[in-house]
């Protein structure tokens, strides 16, 4: 039973993404994602001008005049979202947590799949597959896509109070109720993301060519191998989801964290300039190896700061890829 909370956020999301598409998107994402071949529509009466090599001669010979066979492109895709849940994407320095940007970059592509006629299915991981919903059409199936995301949220039974700001309903009680909720329900078990496991799903699942979008942070290794090799079949698209404060870490004194992925504790002092620049240095660096990575397998990737506008970089990535395939 979904709670009150999810409920009004699919509503949100539905409105807020819903507008995005129909205004911007989608005209973006057809023109990107062409269908996989032509299929015949039916013969007609030539006309000057006609490709010649396109004439029918059997129906030609038969009716005394030229015949043409027209056809059209096969436009039906099947679209898949990975979308990685695992605790790391909890982190937030804004309004937005990381799991709360893959959630509407979910909806963005789900809807716009949805306004192309085209199937969209879910497939969420952790350390391995926890849903898989199959590729399918409609309005209702894409709403079905956005409320599993939301509710595999470790935070979903948190009660927000009503018309409190998203900046401090974060903070206070209801951020120590969901850390000891995320403790409780990782207790014994490894949190560590496994995003070969969601690709290799993938290879057993999809039998026909599909366009699939991994959305992760992508604290993960050992899944470059399997990656490309369903790149040689598929059309993988890798969405990066960061947060800016990952790079510029604030000078808040001794600081306690926890590894969300391995459940280390450590401290660090963030007075430390060498250590401001370190951390500053680190997530750079991981950023620019992805990069290098993803283009070695032949893997396309956006980049997204779940602090900023999430069409924007959807929008550069598809202008970019029609400009490459022109």
């Amino acid at each position: 039973m979904l709670s009150p909370e999810i409920i009004k956020q699919v509503k949100q999301i539905q409105i807020r993404t819903g507008r995005q598409v129909s205004d911007v998107l989608a005209g973006a994402y057809l023109s990107v994602f062409k269908g996989v071949g032509m299929e015949f529509d039916e013969v007609r009466p030539y006309v000057p001008g006609d490709d010649v090599r396109t004439i029918d001669w059997n129906v030609s010979a038969r009716m005394g005049m030229p015949y043409i066979k027209r056809f059209v492109e096969e436009r039906e895709l099947t679209v898949l979202l990975l979308v990685d849940v695992s605790p790391s994407l909890e982190f937030g320095s804004l309004e937005r947590s990381k799991r709360e940007a893959a959630t509407e970059l979910s909806a963005l592509l789900a809807f716009s799949a949805i306004e192309n006629n085209d199937n969209i299915g879910l497939l969420l991981f952790q350390n391995g597959v926890d849903a898989f919903i199959p590729p399918r059409k409609g309005q209702k199936h894409a709403l079905r896509i956005v409320r599993e995301v939301l509710a595999r949220g470790v935070g979903e039974d948190t009660q927000h109070v009503a018309g409190e700001s998203p900046w401090w309903r974060k903070l206070g009680a209801a951020l120590r109720k969901r850390f000891q909720k995320l403790k409780a329900k990782t207790k014994g078990v490894s949190r560590q993301t496994c995003i070969r496991h969601a690709l290799e799903f993938c290879h057993q699942v999809l039998h026909r060519r599909a366009v699939i979008f991994l959305i992760s942070d992508f604290l993960d290794a050992g899944y470059l191998d399997t990656l490309q090799s369903l790149q040689r079949k598929h059309d993988v698209i890798s969405v990066l989801v960061n947060d800016g404060r990952e790079f510029d870490v604030v000078d808040v004194g001794l600081l306690t964290v926890e590894d969300a992925e391995t459940g280390e504790i450590r401290e660090i002092d963030t007075g430390s300039k060498a250590v401001r620049e370190m951390a500053r240095k680190s997530a750079a660096e991981r950023v620019q190896k992805l990069k290098s990575q993803f283009a070695a397998a032949g893997c396309d990737l956006i980049e997204v700061d779940a602090r900023g506008s999430l069409i924007d970089p959807l929008l550069a990535f598809f202008r970019q890829r029609q400009k490459r395939i022109r």
